[in-house]
């Protein structure tokens, strides 16, 4: 059994819960957590603990999920928690991704550990889409769309403001854009060309509303490269209205082989962004527990995986009933 941990149990912690324990190879040995551990109730009756008493876990956990924010959380957690254990994380900011690999390779190189990084849907499978159709058509050009649906880390990001209660932001794709796509002209396309994002911010009482909306739209790596509308809602009419964390998008390349045209596409459409991107980061904490075990250690990203590494199957069960 490959025994997990989780660090943070917020909406994506509570998805990994439920992954975890629908695996049958996967034990869950709890959830740690920054608040009061007593305030924390888990859905399945985890047992729940400080993150001050991860130190006594070390050999008794083979992976930590790592389940925080992107914006300040796993720029300083990723890199601490492998020194102890390999750890697996959702680090989606994608412009400063090589400066999380080096740091978390550093620390994880030094204490034997896998810390594969950048687990999700994007980054995640879409990266390795992109990889593939790239590699098989490399005469084309690469697309990636997203939502129209809610992004965790742009929403904690509004939520980090001084001043904002609670937020969501949808990520909604431009359509112009996407019917140029796809119907092979191969436009150049300049990120505010591609998406707008929507923000939806519950502001605390007395707090100002003007100043809120500028740091929102000037927050660079979120939104100051996009046409960002921003609307001040009660938190009853958030509550209603946007309470679900739908998501979804799509990866496209289009290219051509000699006179023949040709699209690629991978898409996902998503009921439940944190629940997915979840059952992405468990899959691929079964793939650190065995790729350590084969005594690999540093920072690695979806890249390095191996497919079969992914699965509970045995090879050849997926020879025969995969390939």
């Amino acid at each position: 059994m490959i025994r997990i941990g989780i660090i943070g149990y917020g909406n994506l912690g509570k998805g990994v819960e439920k992954a975890v324990n629908a695996a049958e190879d996967m034990e869950l040995i709890g959830v740690f957590t920054r608040r009061n551990k007593e305030s924390v109730h888990t859905i399945s009756g985890a047992a729940v603990y400080s993150v001050n008493e991860l130190e006594n876990f070390v050999g008794k956990a083979d992976v930590m999920i790592l389940c925080g924010g992107s914006a300040t959380d796993l720029p300083k957690q990723t890199a601490q928690y492998v020194k102890l254990f390999n750890t697996v994380d959702s680090f989606d900011t994608h412009a400063k991704i090589p400066e999380h690999f080096a740091a978390v390779d550093a620390a994880a190189k030094e204490s034997g550990k896998i810390g594969l990084i950048s687990v999700g849907w994007d980054p995640g499978l879409f990266s390795v889409a992109r990889m593939l159709f790239g590699a098989v058509l490399p005469d084309g050009n690469d697309y990636t769309f997203w939502g129209r649906g809610v992004s965790q880390g742009h929403s904690d990001a509004i939520r980090r403001v001084a001043g904002v209660k609670d937020a969501r932001q949808y990520t909604v794709p431009v359509q112009a854009a996407v019917d140029a796509v796809r119907k092979g002209e191969n436009p150049v396309l300049t990120t505010r060309e591609k998406h707008t994002r929507e923000c939806y911010v519950v502001a605390e009482e007395g707090a100002d509303k003007a100043r809120i909306e500028r740091e929102i739209k000037e927050m660079p790596n979120y939104f100051s490269d996009y046409d960002t509308t921003v609307h001040f809602i009660s938190e009853e009419e958030l509550l209603k209205n946007h309470a679900g964390l739908p998501h979804g998008g799509f990866v496209l390349r289009s290219g051509a082989t000699g006179e023949n045209k040709h699209l690629l596409e991978f898409s996902l459409k998503l009921d439940s962004n944190p629940e997915f991107t979840a059952s992405v980061l468990t899959a691929y904490a079964r793939a650190a527990a065995k790729m350590n075990a084969a005594g690999e250690c540093g920072a690695k990203t979806v890249f390095d995986v191996p497919l079969k590494y992914l699965s509970d199957k045995d090879y050849g069960y997926l020879i025969a009933h995969l390939l």
